[in-house]
């Protein structure tokens, strides 16, 4: 039975997720311009378009924007009148992401809010209910943003949040390291929660997917 490695990412990216231009330029570009080279692999981008369809694809919202590899995927999977708020704390990452996001045809459907990510969320409140989430920020940050979209997101609406696996650290009982710590309980507190249907996808460093059922 094969066990999932590069190999088999690869295998995936090569059949479902190539990347055009944009796309490559999206990664490979924004450590170059001084972001954290902490994007998403290809794999998990084509993972998140699919999702971002699946709930329907008109309002999506993004926590860590980064350089826009995320978001340049997930708008691609919205629906034509479908948009994507992206959030992002630091405003040289938004304005690189910007530029992305517009060399892949997607500025109009992105906006992208500078700030600190738990004022932006209080300004959403009252908005119309999404249909997607994902959280890809700090990570002891993890548990406010789920409550958020647990209020946030409609009724079959779906929320993902990166890096569940933690560089495979999550299954490391002796780790010290303070992010693995709280994902770990993170993921139990997810898997614990009656108001949705939660597992993990495998792929990368693991996306928790959660549909929201009541």
């Amino acid at each position: 039975m094969p066990i999932y490695n590069d190999m088999i990412s690869n295998y995936i990216t090569n059949l479902y997720a190539p990347e055009d231009e944009a796309l490559r330029a999206a990664r490979e570009e924004s450590p170059k311009k001084g972001l954290p080279a902490i994007s998403i692999k290809p794999e998990e981008g084509r993972f998140l378009q699919l999702l971002a369809r699946a709930s329907g694809g008109r309002r999506a919202l993004e926590i860590g924007t980064l350089g826009g590899y995320s978001g340049i995927w997930i708008a691609r999977g919205l629906a034509p009148d479908g948009k994507l708020i992206t959030l992002e704390k630091e405003a040289k990452h938004a304005e690189v992401a910007r530029a992305h996001f517009a060399a892949a045809g997607v500025a109009k459907r992105v906006e992208v809010r500078v700030g600190e990510a738990r004022d932006s969320l209080a300004e959403l409140t009252n908005h119309e209910p999404f249909d997607f989430v994902f959280i890809d920020a700090d990570k002891t940050g993890y548990g406010a943003y789920f409550d958020w979209a647990l209020e946030g997101v409609r009724v079959g609406g779906l929320i993902v949040a990166h890096n569940a696996f933690r560089n495979g650290e999550v299954i490391n009982a002796d780790s010290t390291q303070e992010d693995t710590i709280y994902i770990r309980s993170f993921n139990k507190r997810v898997a614990e929660e009656p108001r949705v249907i939660s597992t993990i996808y495998p792929g990368g460093d693991g996306a928790l997917v959660a549909i929201k059922i009541e």
